[in-house]
């Protein structure tokens, strides 16, 4: 069972523990010792920012990225690893502090385009053809500081310049409705979808789903999943969970919403997602509270979660799931799910 879905994750997963409310309580991993953990867990494939490949990546030459890339892909190659998928890390530049592709001021935006064109030659180096796009920063705090009928054609063109860079390389947008921004432009996966339909090879940009930007967006990441399922444009997801509408909190897959959990191991299977080849990914962050020496568990028990859940959705009796449906009766059906998933 478990071979049949590969599952990633990226190193700032295991990570000190600080949150926006207090400091660091665990020590700093090597980014080595991390890599040597990922195969021990159960762990094919590494989610890597461009800056996770190629650490001050802003201050590197040309020669230098490719240099510290290819080392980076050696390291993958000694532990049986491969790269998922790169992500340009613009939020946490200075220079992206009034987003990067829907800047207002055009120098910002070609510092953007510049650095996602280096991260797609990066992705190159490393062997993987999968570029994510979390938007964090493309978005205003307040309406009027921006056109955003302009931002939306700056994004665009973003997305145009990068497949222009590189003519196998997909893109992969991550919508979120907030954080770090109170409002994001591409607040869920229908406005990545309709974006991805206006760029000049809509067959080379899709999306990536998590778990807790659809529940903060108030939907269900089951029914998001579908929606790209439905246009063969799921190439990722980011299972975790959500206490509510707060904060990002990637909570271990399972914890908060077992029956939401359920659902989303379903799709996937009801879209035969293992037959891909595309990767399971986990983002989620050990509790602040958790001992060093503990603080791996959040990586081995979602992915635990799944498994469990995906025996569960594949012997759920499928004569009283047709009878319910045929019937209609869904007060049974539900009433079977939970029985299922109870062990009743």
């Amino acid at each position: 069972m478990a071979a049949e879905y590969r599952f990633s994750f990226g190193p700032w997963n295991i990570h000190e523990g600080a949150d926006p409310f207090g400091p660091t309580v665990r020590p700093s991993v090597e980014f080595g010792k991390k890599l040597k953990l990922y195969k021990q867990l159960g762990f094919d494939a590494v989610q890597f920012h461009d800056d996770d490949a190629v650490p001050d990546v802003e201050a590197k030459s040309a020669a230098q990225i490719q240099q510290e890339a290819s080392a980076m892909k050696q390291m993958l190659d000694g532990e049986g690893l491969v790269a998922e998928f790169v992500a340009p890390r613009l939020w946490e530049n200075p220079m992206g502090i009034d987003g990067g592709f829907t800047a207002n001021d055009p120098a910002v935006r070609k510092w953007a385009i510049d650095r996602a064109k280096r991260t797609i030659d990066i992705a190159n180096l490393l062997g993987s053809k999968l570029i994510v796009l979390w938007l964090a920063r493309e978005g205003t705090y307040i309406r009027e500081s921006k056109n955003a009928i302009d931002a939306h054609r700056h994004l665009l063109d973003a997305l145009n310049q990068m497949l222009d860079h590189d003519p196998e390389i997909q893109l992969a947008i991550e919508p979120k409705p907030n954080e770090p921004m109170d409002q994001a432009y591409m607040p869920t996966i229908g406005h990545a979808l309709a974006i991805a339909y206006q760029t000049k090879d809509p067959n080379r940009v899709g999306g990536l789903i998590e778990t807790a930007h659809a529940l903060l967006a108030g939907l269900d990441p089951s029914d998001e999943m579908a929606f790209a399922l439905s246009h063969d444009k799921l190439w990722s997801v980011h299972l975790n969970d959500q206490n509510g509408l707060k904060y990002d909190q990637d909570k271990s897959f399972g914890a908060a919403n077992l029956r939401a959990s359920y659902n989303q191991v379903r799709v996937l299977e009801l879209a035969n997602y293992a037959e891909t080849g595309r990767y399971v990914g986990l983002d989620v962050k050990a509790m602040r509270t958790q001992k060093a020496e503990q603080a791996t568990l959040h990586l081995t028990n979602s992915r635990e979660v799944f498994l469990m859940l995906l025996d569960k959705v594949r012997t759920f009796p499928k004569d009283v799931e047709q009878r319910c449906v045929a019937d209609r009766n869904y007060e049974a059906l539900e009433f079977a799910v939970l029985k299922h998933l109870m062990g009743r």
